[in-house]
């Protein structure tokens, strides 16, 4: 396992790299096409249903881990290629329009990395939540943020990048 060094950094790991080619254009030899487009299209109609229990069961058999009573709001966008990746406590909120990754294809490398978001914790509307970052118990994330640390227990962050708060 590679990635950031201290406390509260991302925990990434290192995908295989294919020479001149950037990651990305070579995304078939990471998942199945057939599976990613599984999960683009369930992932989709949860972004559109207004329903938070059709919502929470359809990202279960992609194999997001969603606890109990857990609310997603509409237009949340989960990572298609690796949604096994994340996990939503219970009881938690994740806002309009916020994105969630498992991975990032960058220019030289790809990374994937577990996101957790904790028990009782609050996604602010159009956040990103970059992989390998924790979300701790009771914390909360503004609207508009960029979480690419940890977020402690029971701490508000915010911001580009998210720090806190208060």
């Amino acid at each position: 396992m590679t990635g950031q060094s201290g406390k509260g950094r991302r925990r990434v790991e290192k995908g295989r790299h294919y020479g001149k080619v950037n990651p990305l254009r070579m995304w078939p030899a990471h998942r199945s096409p057939l599976r990613v487009v599984l999960n683009w299209s369930l992932i989709s109609l949860s972004k559109i249903t207004p329903s938070l229990s059709l919502k929470n069961w359809m990202l279960r058999r992609i194999g997001i881990g969603i606890g109990n009573n857990v609310s997603i709001g509409l237009g949340v966008m989960f990572d298609i290629f690796f949604p096994e990746r994340i996990r939503i406590g219970d009881n938690s909120v994740i806002g309009y329009g916020a994105t969630i990754l498992g991975h990032e294809f960058l220019v030289e490398e790809w990374r994937t990395g577990d996101v957790k978001i904790g028990k009782d914790c609050m996604i602010g509307a159009m956040s990103l939540i970059m992989p390998g970052v924790e979300v701790k118990d009771g914390a909360s994330v503004s609207a508009y943020s960029l979480v690419n640390r940890d977020v402690p227990e029971g701490e508000i962050h915010g911001g580009v990048p998210a720090r806190k708060l208060r």
